[in-house]
């Protein structure tokens, strides 16, 4: 007997409104949007730059066009519409085409969400010391280092707490940020109305083409795309035509400020100090103050979206068996927002490092876009793959693909100029990441593939004559275990062997469990399988990978549907409790398998395996990872013996001579 149920709500489109709007400017953009608090800094810093009209007039085109083609182009117009159930991000779009005979993506996956992660390790400190280095302007002397690590310090605390209350007020703020970056511009552009030339795309190609240090021009304007990964990772939280709309808004406030910071960098001619900041130069003296409070606002909200963005990150990477995993919070009912303790300490000390390494977001800016680069060009490749799976013609998907890998492998090969002053350090972080989510998930599969399953039918006599036989020590109403198995007939021979052979488990009812951690962020649903009535009942759980797994609230649930259909009856057996209708009590059992040495394996699958051991270290307690009362649950350790290659066989030999006895 088999029947569904659901529980799961449907994704809804998110509407088009003028709140859903102000919400997207103040989630979506916090990262890109901060970008001109360094961008033509790091462009007027590099190589022999030079403040001639050419120069500025090419950089600024250079600036107006990457937005265009990797923002406006490939996220807002393409990627966005390739969305899992609503959701987006390059985990997203790699569960899209996991399925197809390509093993190998999950490799580009790995990489690009472990680039990302790196991103959000050194933005948080590039962007909020960008912000405090505008005090030097108000007094040489400001302390910038002890107030960006106090800064930091504090919105890592805080995420514990959520931003249900603080986040309403991130919309309204970054609205005023983003005017407040169209006016200043707007104000310098009469300073020299030759800027607007830039939006003519010769200029940025004759600059790469005339100016010998183009490498280091490509890795400084490529900063000012660096948020652009975001859009797609928050579309679930906001929508694509929020995202759409919200950008032009968006778009048209960043340019009008790098076209301000151009006109007034020509307007100085030879005048122009390098070692100035122009974002904070193009501000009128009176208002320095203020600017800078805004700034280091933006530059919080900025670290808080790319922190959420973490988050979420490892969540879903915990799902589809990409990382160990762990213990995750919710601080709020704010849909989609979470909080994993460990990640957000890894986090914190990683962005603690990061600005006392470097110390100056000048240094910074050789370790910033690196990693975000690689993010963007494994994205190019997925969505590729992608648009080839839906059936887009196969020119317009290598048209597609060779344009944007060509943009983003120029703009990696500058950054990996950048690689010795300050690039390694991003390089190695999300190398670190990057080795763990391989790593576990390659030993996962084997794992899995050494996993052995029996024919659940022919055990279900043996096990009602376990329920029947009274010699045996009752070891509760209900035995509940979880399985790996897809079939509901077929289970492991290690939970067979727990009932049968380890110690035999006399129970009322018996209950198997298995979760299915889908592709669908959202699904909550289960499936029955009624396989002896009254006695054995198998469930599996579809989960989605942003769904909580709280498996005593749904199982209860699942068991409440049965006992409210009338097919089956959860008074205790006992008679003293029978009586007075007492229900029977529970008891979860987990088969937790450990790697046994005594395998007989390659030395390659022996080093994943002891590795993979080593990193289940990190995970806490299994009840807590799956929701379940950990007063009722027994985790019983049975080895994983993985055999794949032949092993010898002890030979008996017979005596000489035989013993003789006195």
């Amino acid at each position: 007997m088999s029947d569904k149920a659901t529980s799961s709500p449907s994704i809804h489109m998110h509407r088009v409104s003028m709140a859903a709007l102000l919400v997207t400017i103040g989630i979506v953009f916090g990262d890109i949007g901060t970008s001109p608090l360094y961008v033509m800094k790091a462009i007027m810093g590099g190589g022999e730059a030079m403040a001639d009209a050419g120069y500025v007039t090419g950089a600024v085109s250079c600036v107006i066009w990457t937005l265009t083609l990797q923002t406006t182009v490939k996220y807002v117009l393409i990627a966005l519409r390739a969305d899992n159930r609503g959701e987006g991000g390059i985990l997203a779009l790699y569960s899209l085409i996991k399925g197809s005979r390509r093993r190998w993506i999950y490799v580009l996956a790995a990489i690009g969400a472990a680039a990302l992660i790196a991103d959000g390790v050194i933005t948080p400190a590039m962007t909020v010391t960008s912000a405090i280095e505008g005090l030097r302007d108000l007094s040489p002397s400001a302390p910038v280092l002890p107030i960006v690590l106090g800064i930091i310090t504090a919105i890592f605390l805080v995420q514990r707490l959520g931003t249900k209350t603080i986040g309403r007020f991130f919309g309204p703020f970054m609205l005023a940020w983003f005017l407040m970056l169209g006016v200043l511009g707007s104000i310098q552009i009469p300073a020299c109305w030759a800027i607007l030339e830039a939006f003519n795309p010769w200029h940025a190609v004759n600059l790469l083409i005339h100016y010998p240090g183009w490498f280091l021009i490509l890795g400084a304007v490529f900063l000012c795309t660096t948020g652009a990964e975001a859009l797609y990772s928050d579309l679930g939280h906001c929508g694509r035509r929020n995202i759409t709309i919200s950008w032009i808004f968006v778009k048209i406030m960043l340019i009008l400020n790098y076209l301000g910071q151009g006109a007034w960098i020509i307007s100085r001619g030879s005048g122009y100090d390098h070692s100035v900041n122009p974002f904070y130069a193009v501000m009128p003296e009176w208002f320095l103050p203020a600017g800078i409070l805004m700034s280091t606002g933006a530059a919080i909200i900025a670290s808080q979206a790319l922190l959420s963005g973490s988050f979420t990150i490892f969540s879903e990477a915990m799902s589809l068996d990409f990382w160990p995993r762990l213990r995750i919070k919710y601080p709020s009912t704010v849909k989609g927002q979470l909080y994993i303790p460990l990640i957000n300490w890894f986090l914190y000390i990683g962005c603690l490092v990061t600005v006392l390494l470097f110390r100056t977001s000048s240094h910074m800016e050789a370790a910033y876009g690196l990693a975000i680069t690689v993010t963007m060009l494994m994205t190019t490749v997925l969505l590729a793959l992608y648009l080839h799976h839906k059936g887009v013609a196969l020119w317009l998907t290598g048209v597609f693909a060779f344009i944007f890998i060509t943009i983003e492998g120029a703009f990696f090969v500058a950054n990996m100029f950048k690689f010795i002053h300050g690039g390694w350090f991003t390089v190695l972080i999300a190398g670190i990441v990057c080795a763990v989510m391989i790593v576990w998930r390659k030993a996962s599969v084997i794992r899995d593939s050494f996993i052995t399953f029996n024919d659940f039918s022919r055990y279900f006599p043996i096990l009602s004559a376990i329920r029947k036989d009274r010699e045996i020590p009752m070891y509760a109403s209900n035995v509940v275990y979880l399985s790996r198995g897809t079939d509901p007939l077929q289970v492991e021979s290690k939970l067979i062997y727990s009932i049968i052979n380890k110690q035999p488990k006399r129970a009322d009812h018996y209950w198997i469990i298995r979760v299915d951690f889908t592709d669908n962020p959202y699904t909550l649903e289960y499936e029955r399988d009624i396989l002896i009535p009254g006695v054995l009942t198998s469930f599996r759980f579809s989960i989605g990978f942003r769904i909580q797994p709280r498996l005593s609230v749904y199982f209860r649930q699942a068991v409440e549907d049965m006992e409210r259909d009338g097919l089956i009856n959860l008074t205790s057996s006992y008679p003293s409790l029978r009586e007075h209708n007492i229900p029977g009590d529970f008891r979860f059992i987990l088969i937790h398998r450990i790697f046994s040495q005594s395998s007989e394996c390659s030395p390659r699958d022996r080093m994943l395996m002891n590795i993979h051991a080593r990193l289940r270290r990190m995970e806490p307690n299994a009840g807590k990872i799956f929701g379940l009362d950990t007063s009722s649950l027994k985790i019983e350790d049975v080895p994983l013996i993985i055999n794949n290659r032949s092993s010898r066989r002890i030979t008996r030999v017979e005596r000489i001579a035989p013993l003789t006895g006195e």
